[in-house]
Parts: structure tokens; C-alpha cells; sequence
């Protein structure tokens, strides 16, 4: 008999979560498994990616009141929630992000206990899995909502999850030794998984990005890939490229340097005022989202990200599959997936590492220091990129992902 999945993520939106469950939906089906993705309502100023799960053929079922922000339609979520479980009579229920994580299980917790075999003792039996892609212990909110939501987290970590799933080790050391949430046995530590085949011809793609922002051969393309949104930190991309031109553009050799801002989102017009503000105009372009991102990779040259906060950045990973070198702020599981520090590195303000360029979240001026260290040594960049890659087709596909959590879900329903 198959086992039943139920997968909850509060919307699709664009970003490694959405692609993360529709990738565990799919692979995980009959005779095996069966598996149910439900999913919330994308707002408005977000990308919404229901088109990535239609074109993988994947159907979600769509909860229209579960949203990323608290409202009072979580009640009705919950019970919506509740019902599909009882119709559905899943083995597993498998949470994706916070929101998501916290009506699913809340609304498992009532399709566990609501039953009266429950008096005698005798739940329904159904275990509940929850994933952490990131986290929304620092960064996203106030001080007084931080702390209410961790410890709805630690509540909920004791009460209705049988096991917690992080995608790096650093994760699983700051959500578990530092913000104390959840039991050390609980934990499982499952990266993340991509489709390479994807990307398997980068090394003949890219040149119609390049020519569409009107690239020569030789111009070096600096590219940050992700949603235009408080946690991904763009400002900091911005006054760190501003930096670089006063500091180092004088210095560059062969082509021009320029940069790219792929993404959108409700923060688009305060970006494109603040790069107006720092005369970035000559240099750097937006161009929205897009959807052909086996082209995009391989027309940058270096790839960088600027987060505050991150579990494990599929943007990223994508980036390594492509041979492209990376530069990112140290944060979440960055420094896992761009490995040790190399003896060679010689500058205190950013660290030179076996796969990428990490550099102090936050600062600036360590970013362009770091920039320019990849942007003028184009071996340098070849070095990183063919680490990266052959570290991300050893560690990081999709085939890899769904054995993992098959052994996860075995290992749970053999519990006793």
C-alpha cells in the first residue's frame, strides 16, 4: 500500500522552496508513494511560480486563505486544513516555511486528536515532518514579533513534529543550539536537491542574455539573482557596487564591468531609486524575473548574493551547476556550501573559500573589496566555478534529494 503524503507550503512563489516541493511531489508517487502538494495564495507584488509545478506536472490544491502575513483567515485555513487531512488520511504531513508550518501542524494536531480513540489513548496515527528552508528567527521581523514566533516554533517543535529537517549543518547548529528549538534527535540534515540535467549545456548558452543587454565578449556580467525583498538585502549589492566603481573600476583589465539585477518584487521602485541616487545608471540594469534560467547563468560571470538571512540559496547551487564563482554574505548555510577557507586568501575582509568569496553580512565595503578580488582574476574565477561544480553534481541533484527523503519517511514509519 502506498504511503500517503500530504505537503503544505504556505505559496509558490519564486524562490528554492517552491521548486523544492514540487520537485518531492512528483518524484515521490505510485506504486510507492502518493503525494498531495497544498499550497496558499501568492500576493500580489510577489512572482507567482504556479507555472514552474503546471509545467512539471504537478497539480497543487489551492487553500486561498493561507497567505505568508498572520491574519485572522489563519483560523479558517486551519480548518480547511483539518478537513483535507480527514478526507485524505495521510501517513506523513510534510510542512514547508513558517506559515505553512505552523497551520499544518496545528491543524494535524486536530486531525490526531479529534477522534475518540483518542480518549482510550489511540490517536490517529500520522507522523508530521517540518522543513526548514530558512528561518524567521532574525532579520524579517521586529524584536517583540521575533519572539512570539519562536516561540510558537519551540511550541510546536514539542508538541506536533516528529522530525525536523534542515538543509546544511550550519543551519541545524543556529536554529538548534542557538534559538533552542527542538529536541537534538529530531533533527535530520537534508540538502537540497536541483534538477542538473537543467543545466547540463552551459557552456553553450548565455550569449543571448549577453547580447540582449548589449554585452561584448570581454565585459565581465555581475549578476544577483533573487526576490527584490528586505531579507535578500539588494541595498547592499547597490552601495557595494557604488564602492567598487570609486574604488577599483580605474583598475579593471580588458572589458567593462557590469551588473545585473534579476528579480522583482515589492521593493523594485525603492531600488531603483537608490541606484539612481548612487549614479549606477551607466553600469547596472533590472530586468525583472525570468524564467530561462538555464540561459541566464551562463551569461554571468560572477554571481553574488547579499542576504541577511538564508537557509541554503538555490541561487547559488544553480550558480556552481554553471561553473559560475560565487561572492555571498556569510550567512545560514553559505559558508557550508562554499566550503574551507583557502591558505592563499590574504585580505581580512572578506574570506577566499574553496567554492566562493564570503564576506561579512552587512558590510559593504568588504563586498567590494571581495568583488574586485574575483572581478581581476579570471583564473580565480575559473578555479571556483569548475570546484563549484563538480561539488554540486556530486552533492546536490534532485535523484539524491528524493533518496534521502524516502529513507526519512521509512525510518519514521518504522518507529515505534
Amino acid at each position: 500500500m502506498a504511503t500517503k503524503i500530504v505537503r503544505v507550503i504556505a505559496r509558490l512563489n519564486v524562490g528554492g522552496p517552491a521548486k523544492h516541493v514540487v520537485w518531492l511531489t512528483k518524484g515521490l508517487q505510485p506504486p510507492e508513494f502518493e503525494s498531495i502538494l497544498v499550497a496558499g495564495t501568492v500576493p500580489p507584488e510577489e512572482d507567482d511560480m504556479g507555472y514552474f509545478a503546471a509545467d512539471t506536472g504537478v497539480t497543487p490544491v489551492f487553500v486561498p486563505q493561507m497567505s505568508r502575513e498572520i491574519s485572522a483567515q489563519d483560523a479558517l485555513t486551519i480548518w480547511k486544513l483539518y478537513k483535507l487531512l480527514l478526507r485524505e488520511r495521510p501517513d506523513i504531513v510534510h510542512t514547508h516555511t513558517a506559515k505553512a508550518g505552523t497551520v499544518g501542524r496545528l491543524a494535524g494536531l486536530l486531525y490526531r486528536w479529534l477522534t475518540p480513540a483518542a480518549l482510550l489513548g489511540r490517536p490517529r496515527p500520522c507522523r508530521f515532518v517540518h522543513t526548514y528552508h530558512g528561518h524567521i528567527f532574525h532579520s524579517y521581523y521586529g524584536p517583540l514579533k521575533t519572539r512570539v514566533f519562536l516561540f510558537i516554533e519551540k511550541t510546536l517543535a514539542r508538541i506536533a513534529t516528529d522530525r525536523i529537517v534542515v538543509i546544511s549543518q550550519q543551519q541545524r547548529r543556529e536554529i538548534h543550539e542557538t534559538f533552542g528549538v527542538g529536541r537534538a534527535r529530531q533533527f535530520a540534515v537534508i540538502p537540497l536537491g536541483l534538477d542538473i540535467q537543467l543545466f547540463a549545456e552551459w557552456r553553450t548558452r548565455g550569449r543571448a542574455f549577453r547580447d540582449e543587454l548589449g554585452l561584448r565578449k570581454d565585459d565581465v556580467l555581475v549578476g544577483i539573482v533573487g526576490r527584490l525583498t528586505e531579507v535578500k538585502n539588494h541595498q547592499l549589492f547597490l552601495e557595494a557596487v557604488s564602492l567598487w566603481k570609486e574604488r577599483f573600476s580605474s583598475d579593471s583589465s580588458g572589458g567593462s564591468v557590469h551588473f545585473v539585477v534579476i528579480g522583482d518584487g515589492h521593493l523594485r521602485n525603492a531600488l531603483h531609486e537608490q541606484a539612481r541616487a548612487l549614479g549606477l545608471a551607466d553600469c547596472l540594469k533590472f530586468v525583472g524575473s525570468r524564467r530561462d534560467v538555464e540561459n541566464v547563468y551562463p551569461a554571468l560571470d560572477i554571481v553574488a548574493l547579499t542576504s541577511r538571512n538564508e537557509g541554503t540559496p538555490l541561487t547559488l547551487i544553480e550558480a556552481m551547476a554553471n561553473a559560475r564563482p560565487v561572492i555571498s554574505t556569510a550567512v545560514g548555510g553559505v559558508e557550508d556550501l562554499l566550503g574551507d577557507p583557502l591558505s592563499r586568501e590574504t585580505n581580512a575582509s572578506f574570506v577566499l573559500r574553496q567554492r566562493g568569496i564570503s564576506v561579512p553580512s552587512g558590510d559593504a565595503s568588504a563586498f567590494a573589496d571581495g568583488l574586485d578580488q574575483v572581478v581581476v582574476d579570471v583564473g580565480l574565477r575559473r578555479e571556483i566555478g569548475e570546484r563549484g561544480l563538480q561539488f554540486v553534481a556530486a552533492n546536490y541533484s534532485k535523484e539524491r534529494l528524493l533518496e534521502d527523503i524516502k529513507v526519512l519517511y521509512a525510518d519514521l514509519l518504522n518507529e515505534k
